[in-house]
């Protein structure tokens, strides 16, 4: 399911300001070693999440799957200059990948990386409301667990961003049964009916849900 024409994704990334060198090559060496990947955010989603970052004026900030970091370098750009990433990945061999490329984009001493279950990661954090912008895009039977961890310690005004929330147009089949389709539907009743925040859905890519702390 498309969600956007076909014949307009060329032009969203074009009319989108343009990336850097450093993101072009990790694109391209991120398709090099994982061909046909989705699991990397689009470069339209990243300046909207460096952004949204900046609108918040975050100096705290968590990502919940890493990846090969691309939009690890996003949030990290939007921060503060005395702005913290705390990111959160299971995986040795793609964060290493990452972590030239925050070397390469001068963000290592803003990027905390922990290889850990993200569940843990963030049941350690102390429940002050200290996180200014969270981005949760990792495995998605996780997300009602990472909101769920993330909504108390979110600072009044600070925002969550969860990707793939429409899966393909699944969320409105139903027949598809497979277990991160029922979580996704989970998580985005749970959110809409969640007075805590204020919250939007936009149709960009496979769906991005914005939810912000009241």
């Amino acid at each position: 399911m498309d969600i956007v024409n076909p014949a307009l994704e060329d032009y969203l990334l074009a009319h989108a300001s343009p990336a850097d060198d450093v993101l072009r090559d990790l694109v391209e060496e991120t398709h090099q070693l994982e061909p046909g990947t989705t699991l990397q955010i689009t470069h339209d989603e990243g300046e909207l999440l460096t952004m949204l970052v900046r609108l918040t004026r975050g100096a705290f900030a968590v990502e919940v799957g890493v990846f090969t970091g691309y939009s690890s370098i996003c949030i990290a750009r939007g921060l503060r200059e005395d702005g913290r990433l705390l990111a959160c990945d299971v995986s040795e061999e793609w964060t290493s990948v990452a972590r030239r490329y925050w070397e390469r984009a001068g963000l290592t001493d803003r990027i905390d990386l922990r290889l850990a279950p993200a569940a843990e990661t963030l049941r350690a954090l102390p429940m002050e409301q200290t996180v200014d912008f969270a981005f949760v895009d990792a495995d998605k039977t996780g997300y009602p667990t990472y909101y769920e961890e993330l909504v108390p310690r979110m600072r009044p005004g600070g925002v969550i961003v969860l990707d793939n929330v429409l899966r393909r147009g699944r969320v409105v089949d139903p027949s598809a049964q497979d277990a991160a389709d029922r979580a996704i539907r989970q998580i985005n009743d749970t959110i809409t009916a969640d007075s805590r925040v204020q919250s939007v859905m936009l149709p960009m890519r496979d769906g991005v849900t914005l939810a912000r702390k009241r």
